[in-house]
């Protein structure tokens, strides 16, 4: 489904500020692979989204969707087939805009046809976006009318979710969606993207700093560093894994020990 084949990316080159992002990166993904990326501050991996979802092209290297060659394609036609979100969960939404107003401009922006930005959301499209939110379970489906803005983070984060796979995507980017809720509303978001995910069969991306859940959700684990994967582990390789094993594995890769507070702690 996703074929990242040897990308590398370097910010202000020939400058005092020169940083390589990424640095022969590759990386293949079948279809309906759940992937969690692991790594510190600065690793590259939401480099990576973003080179993935054409926030920039890659220096060097091609990056393949469902057999399309995509590398120079622009980021606003990749985002008709890519979910993203971030950790942010103001970013997702308009928060002027109605619940049923922000469903209908995720539910619009990916259609096909020329003029879907000028077409009229129907009774049917209305049922739709109803039935979609009863799934969340947070009663949203009964607040339609409400502007997103009125809405707490964890239920801001749960509807950019179902607006990002409400018309399945090839692929799905979760950058630490979960990492500004408090945990047990985190929890519950991380459960709606399990059953999202599962339910659809999307292919999967998420970065956390929790490894304990890099290793008990999905089918495949990476861990980054320095702008490189540098472990990879996935299905009977990866379920005998403890959280050890994967900071072990990252001390060989990388030559050093993971040495993040933030992701430490969390385990």
């Amino acid at each position: 489904m996703l074929k990242i084949n040897h990308v590398s990316k370097t910010f202000n080159p020939g400058t005092v500020n020169e940083k390589k992002a990424l640095e022969d990166v590759s990386l293949h993904l079948l279809s309906g692979d759940f992937v969690t990326i692991v790594g510190s501050n600065g690793a590259g991996k939401s480099t990576l989204f973003n080179a993935i979802a054409g926030a920039f092209f890659a220096d060097e290297g091609s990056i393949e969707l469902a057999g399309e060659d995509i590398t120079f394609k622009p980021e606003y036609k990749r985002s008709r087939e890519m979910g993203r979100l971030f950790q942010d969960p103001m970013r997702g939404t308009a928060p002027n805009m109605t619940i049923e107003e922000n469903l209908a401009l995720a539910y619009l922006r990916t259609a096909k046809h020329q003029n879907a930005f000028f077409s009229r959301i129907s009774r049917a499209d209305r049922q739709f976006f109803r039935d979609q939110l009863a799934l969340l379970d947070m009663g949203l489906e009964d607040r339609m009318k409400q502007p997103v803005g009125l809405l707490s983070g964890g239920q801001r984060q749960a509807l950019t979710l179902l607006m990002a796979t409400m018309v399945p995507p090839k692929v799905l980017l979760l950058d630490e969606h979960t990492a500004a809720l408090d945990p047990a509303t985190a929890e519950k978001v991380l459960d709606i993207t399990k059953d999202v995910v599962s339910r659809n069969k999307i292919t999967t991306l998420m970065v956390t700093h929790n490894m304990s859940n890099a290793l008990s959700l999905g089918n495949r684990t990476i861990m980054m560093d320095s702008g490189r994967i540098v472990f990879d582990t996935r299905d009977e390789e990866r379920s005998g894994m403890t959280v050890d094993d994967l900071l072990e594995k990252f001390r060989q890769g990388a030559g050093k020990m993971l040495d993040n507070d933030r992701i430490l702690l969390s385990n």
